[in-house]
Formats: C-alpha cells, structure tokens, sequence
C-alpha cells in the first residue's frame, strides 16, 4: 500500500503497518476533496457524481430517525431532488478527520452550513480502495445541532409528533 511503512509485524500483532507522515498529509488531500465533492455534486445536482462516491454497501444515516438507508434506498429519496436539477448545499465549515495508522480506514466530523437545515453536522467513515488509491464514504450521518437551551423544547415538539420517546425527566 502506497504510503505505509512495514514494521516487519504478522497479522495479530500488536505492532500493524503504519502510515507514513507524506502519505498521511496526501490522503487528508484525497479525503477533503472526496467529501468537499460530493457536497459539490449533490448543489450542481450531478446525481451520478454524488453517488459515485459512495461505497456500494454505503449508509446514510438522515436527521430523522427512520432515514437509514442503504446507497439504493438514499438513491431513490434523493433521485427527485437531483432530476429538478438542484439538490441541496451544505459547505463544510470546519472538518476533522481522522485515519487509522493502516491507511485504509478514515473518520471525520464536520459543521456544515445549509441553505435549508441551517446548521448541521455531518460525520462519517470512508475506506481506501488500495487498488485504485480511491477514498469512497462508507457511511455518513446528517445531524441537526440542538442547543442545549432549546433541548427540552424540541423534545417535546417531538413526543407530540410522536417520532420518538421522550424520556422521563431526572
């Protein structure tokens, strides 16, 4: 694998293969822009771009509590929003990611600004492909920030609506 420095250690071991700091710094690159274009896809409503990103076994996770859907479910949600020729525009406006030492495995959470939700967060898991040096999100999960002033108010608003238990209070 590009980038990984060999420690001479069998599978099992304590001591894996680790990432080498160049490789690190140019697989951040590859990941910012995976997740900087798939945003970019879904605002220019490229459907095939935006889904092309995805590993076939994806999972979105929406910011209601039944939108778990697999990449043909999501396809199916998001296919009307793309063929009116607009999907939706969230811009990260800060992001962290993480990778495993391997190389092969990266996590990241970032705020988002959104035309619609207003803020929100959006976190996920993407793989590399070391046969094609591709990076593809795995899973991601779009999440509405709450202010803690404003916690009890919406859970309320949602018992009422009846989308999830509220739990009793302390």
């Amino acid at each position: 694998m590009l980038g990984v420095a060999s420690l001479g250690c069998g599978r099992g071991s304590p001591e894996r293969a680790k990432i080498t700091a160049s490789a690190e710094t140019e697989y951040r690159a590859a990941i910012t822009a995976v997740l900087d274009g798939w945003h970019a896809a879904a605002a220019a409503a490229d459907e095939e771009g935006y889904f092309k990103l995805l590993t076939p076994d994806a999972v979105f996770l929406g910011t209601d509590a039944a939108e778990r859907w697999d990449v043909a479910a999501f396809r199916r949600y998001a296919h009307p929003h793309f063929a009116r020729g607009r999907a939706w525009r969230f811009k990260a406006v800060r992001r962290d990611i993480a990778l495993h030492p391997s190389g092969d495995v990266a996590w990241f959470d970032e705020d988002l600004a959104t035309e619609n939700l207003g803020p929100a967060r959006g976190s996920g898991v993407l793989v590399h492909d070391g046969a094609t040096g591709a990076w593809r999100i795995a899973q991601y999960n779009l999440a509405l920030t709450v202010p803690n002033a404003q916690l009890a108010e919406v859970m309320r608003l949602v018992a009422t609506h009846g989308s999830a238990p509220v739990p009793p209070a302390p």
